[in-house]
């Protein structure tokens, strides 16, 4: 249920910019059927994903729609206001601006621009944005936080923090950092399989592509985890943290460990196995969870 502290609600989903279309929207207007409340849709680290984000808004009806995240890099404050603005107009309050300050090797690799440090990033880009003739409201965007100060800069400066790959121990910190009053919505990548071998094993082969993202490898070191962890695709300790695995009731198990730890929204990414839909996984967790009359039977 969604409420005016929190407009996300309790659940909701994420989904990679890269599907194909008819998948993209397909699974966005089955996870609506469904009651997830949120769609959140990667930026990555190209340009025009508000383009992506109208393609999603109209092919659901009542959900809100939001980007975690427009890479700052790729978008800059003044078209990022433009594309929020034009949003509103045609889907009005349904459109959340999720921005994060992205990774130097991204940047670097697509050559976005001179790399500044995430926090000094985010604190700048927020400062153009509010200095734009109408700015997007405080409460209509959100900010991708990882460390102290970045939440602290959400808590103040935005709706709160979309952090993404977090365990449940950077929720309850987060929680402790941020304060009562702003909006805690973590990304949370799960893999239905029993097998926990088999489900360990497709988690950290999507880990593995974020292990040279220093602001990953960061918060990891920083919640006590340490260097052998980060070898090899990532530590069975490791994954078992970050990552919902196994069973729909394990899996619903580590979705409130994190409500417990302070979240209000948890937005699930599946990662399916070969020959395993989006849709299927998605309508487990949302029998599990109760979220529709599928729930009740």
């Amino acid at each position: 249920m969604t409420s005016v502290r929190n407009p996300f609600g309790p659940l909701g989903i994420w989904l990679s910019r890269s599907l194909p279309l008819d998948e993209r929207d397909a699974v966005a207007q089955t996870a609506e059927t469904l009651g997830y409340d949120t769609i959140w849709l990667a930026g990555g680290a190209a340009s025009g994903v508000f383009d992506e984000v109208r393609e999603v808004l109209a092919a659901t009806t009542t959900a809100k729609v939001g980007t975690s995240i427009a890479n700052m890099w790729a978008e800059s404050p003044t078209d990022a206001t433009a594309a929020f603005h034009a949003l509103e107009a045609d889907y009005p309050g349904r459109f959340y601006l999720g921005v994060g300050p992205s990774h130097a090797p991204l940047v670097a690799k697509n050559e976005l621009g001179t790399w500044q440090k995430p926090l000094a990033k985010s604190r700048g880009y927020l400062l153009e944005m509010d200095a734009q003739p109408v700015p997007v409201p405080v409460d209509r965007r959100v900010l991708s936080a990882l460390g102290p100060l970045a939440l602290r800069l959400a808590g103040e400066r935005t709706l709160g923090s979309i952090p993404y790959l977090v365990p449940v121990a950077h929720t309850a910190s987060a929680r402790q950092t941020l304060g009562a009053a702003p909006i805690l919505a973590p990304e949370l990548a799960v893999v239905l399989e029993p097998d926990l071998e088999l489900a360990r094993a497709r988690a950290r082969e999507f880990l593995a592509g974020y292990l040279g993202f220093p602001n990953y490898t960061g918060t990891f070191l920083r919640f006590g985890f340490d260097e052998s962890d980060l070898e090899s695709g990532g530590s069975d300790r490791l994954v078992d943290a970050v990552f919902g695995l196994g069973s729909v009731e394990a899996i619903g198990a580590r979705i409130d460990e994190h409500y417990a730890a302070g979240a209000d929204h948890v937005a699930i990414q599946v990662l399916p196995l070969t020959g395993q839909s989006r849709v299927e996984v998605l309508t487990a967790i949302a029998v599990e969870r109760g979220l529709t009359a599928l729930g009740q039977q």
